[in-house]
Order: C-alpha cells, then sequence, then structure tokens
C-alpha cells in the first residue's frame, strides 16, 4: 500500500506552502504558494541571496526615488522567487499583495497589475500566477475587478463562511480558508483539545467545500494553515491543500488506508442572494475568533514585509 501522501495527492490537489526551493523539488507538488514570512525566510536561503542582490540593483535601475525602490526591490524579489518555484511545478504559484494594501481597494489592484508585469518581464504568463489577497471587503472587491481582467486571485487569510460566500460571489478563483490559526484560537479560548473530527477549523473547511458545492459555485477551496497531519487527513478530497514541507514529510511516512471525507455531489440548490458589504461586516463582526485572527494576519505578514524591506533597504 501506498504511503498517505500518495494516496492523498490521488484524490486532492497537493499543493507546498513553503518559498524553500530545496523542499519544492522534493515533494514535487502541482502548485506552491508563498507569503511575506515565507520570502523573509526564503531571504536567508543560499539560493535566494543572489536573487535580493539582483531585485536590489533592479530596482535601482528603474526607480528614482528611495521609496519608490524599496518598494519595487520588495516586489522583483517577490517575483523572482515566484519565478524560480514556477520551473519546478506544473501549476501556479501564489505571490502576495502588501498586506498594509488590505483595506484599499485600488492600491491593491495596482500592485496585483505590478507583480503581474514584472512576471510578464521574466515570461510567465498569468496563467501561472496567482495573486494572493487578504479577504477583507476591500479585498475581495479588489479581486472581483482583478479576476474580470483575467487576473486570478488566491484569498488568504479566511476564517468565515461570510468571506468564504463574499469571495465566491465576486467570482474568485481560490479561497484559502485557514485550518489551524482556527484551532489556534478556540484552544486558547476554551482551553479544550480537540480531535481531527471536532477541530473548528476543519469544520469551517468542510462546511465551506460543501456549500460552494451544493450551489454550484467554482471558486476552489485550498485549506491552508494546518498545525497537524490529522487536520489534513480530515480534509482529504478537498479541491486542494497548501501544506509545510514539514507535514508533507510526516504523511510520506505514513501508511495504512486513506479516508475521503469531501466528494462533489454536484449542485443541488440555487445560490442565495449576494452579501452586501454591511452583511459581510456584521457577520465577521459576530465572530470573534474570524474578526481577531483576520486582523492578526494582516499585522504579522505586515511586520514580516516590514523586516524584509529592513534586509533590502541595506543593500539599497
Amino acid at each position: 500500500m501506498s504511503n498517505l501522501l500518495s494516496q492523498l495527492k490521488a484524490v486532492t490537489t497537493v499543493v507546498v506552502d513553503s518559498g524553500d526551493l530545496t523542499a519544492i523539488e522534493q515533494f514535487r507538488p502541482v502548485d506552491a504558494t508563498t507569503n511575506p514570512s515565507l520570502l523573509l525566510n526564503a531571504s536567508q536561503l543560499d539560493f535566494a541571496k543572489p536573487m535580493l542582490d539582483a531585485a536590489v540593483a533592479y530596482a535601482k535601475a528603474k526607480a528614482t526615488t528611495a521609496a519608490a525602490q524599496l518598494e519595487l526591490a520588495c516586489d522583483k524579489f517577490a517575483v523572482d522567487v515566484g519565478t524560480a518555484i514556477s520551473k519546478l511545478v506544473p501549476g501556479r504559484v501564489s505571490t502576495e499583495v502588501d498586506a498594509r494594501l488590505s483595506f484599499d481597494t485600488n492600491a491593491t489592484i495596482a500592485k496585483a497589475q505590478q507583480l503581474v508585469a514584472l512576471y510578464q518581464e521574466n515570461g510567465i504568463g498569468t496563467e501561472r500566477i496567482l495573486i494572493k489577497i487578504a479577504s477583507t471587503w476591500e479585498g475581495i472587491q479588489a479581486a472581483r475587478q482583478l479576476e474580470q481582467q483575467g487576473i486570478q486571485c488566491n484569498l488568504t487569510l479566511l476564517f468565515h463562511m461570510a468571506q468564504a460566500r463574499a469571495c465566491a460571489e465576486a467570482g474568485v478563483y481560490l479561497i484559502s480558508p485557514f485550518v489551524g490559526r482556527i484551532l489556534d484560537w478556540y484552544k486558547a479560548s476554551t482551553g479544550q483539545d480537540y480531535s481531527s473530527e471536532t477541530d473548528p477549523g476543519v469544520v469551517s473547511v468542510r462546511e465551506i467545500y460543501r456549500f460552494y458545492k451544493q450551489h454550484g459555485f467554482k471558486t476552489v477551496v485550498m485549506g491552508a494553515s494546518f498545525r497537524n497531519t490529522g487536520e489534513v487527513l480530515a480534509l482529504a478530497g478537498c479541491d486542494r491543500l497548501t501544506i509545510s514541507p514539514a507535514l508533507l514529510a510526516e504523511l510520506s511516512q505514513m501508511q495504512g488506508e486513506l479516508t475521503v471525507h469531501l466528494t462533489d455531489s454536484g449542485a443541488s440548490d440555487a445560490a442565495p442572494a449576494q452579501l452586501t458589504q454591511s452583511q459581510f461586516r456584521w457577520a465577521l463582526n459576530e465572530d470573534a475568533m474570524a474578526t481577531e485572527k483576520l486582523a492578526e494576519g494582516i499585522r504579522k505578514f505586515a511586520i514580516d514585509q516590514r523586516k524584509l524591506e529592513q534586509l533590502i533597504q541595506q543593500a539599497l
């Protein structure tokens, strides 16, 4: 019998959650995702150091002010890492918009277009990339416009059904509902331990998946932010799962028969009326976990973005 990772790959598209080329090459996923935290970690690896220097040189040649050079160097580094990853995966690479733009629709659109332009300079077309955006109301509306322009998006930091609904209604290509961060909040809040079946993060993604399939939404569900292999296995059958190299390694060593928990039975109900902005904001406001984890996630990505900027600033 094959290991559980091999069995999982047969029912779910496996994506590696890393900016480390060695890990990506080892596990050969279909897609790969990055974020500011992963790029910050990647900047310390040998393969990325020449990319960092090249990004700085590129920014100095293309931009005139110090602020513009810093912003362009960060974008160029993210895109060059993504380009290197794209040579190792047959599918798509997700590259994230600066988290500090999470509440500015127009700025998010402009940044996404800039990242796409840099990818195109590297010979990477839009069919190979996803622009990663936080699932705020403003981010979702930016994604709506970008999708209409042919720029497909990955909506991240997603903790609530209202976010999932708004993304699907906006025609977003893919969402990344977080599993482990939901579990973290509930464990801290209640002091309880949870099994894979009672894990609030697992329950949330299962509900989103079934809602999408039941109502015929085409948006891809990609579970993310896993704390253990039990969470991953509990979502076997989900459209996609983005998994860290450490958990992929564990799964590759695990034997047994995989149980498929999620299957698409086809649409059975008409889609409900679209959420309004006020309904979306009220639903999030009513859920302390979703409100707190969304805000915390944006803050943490912004912190790591600033750390990356400090690193690049030293070379400018």
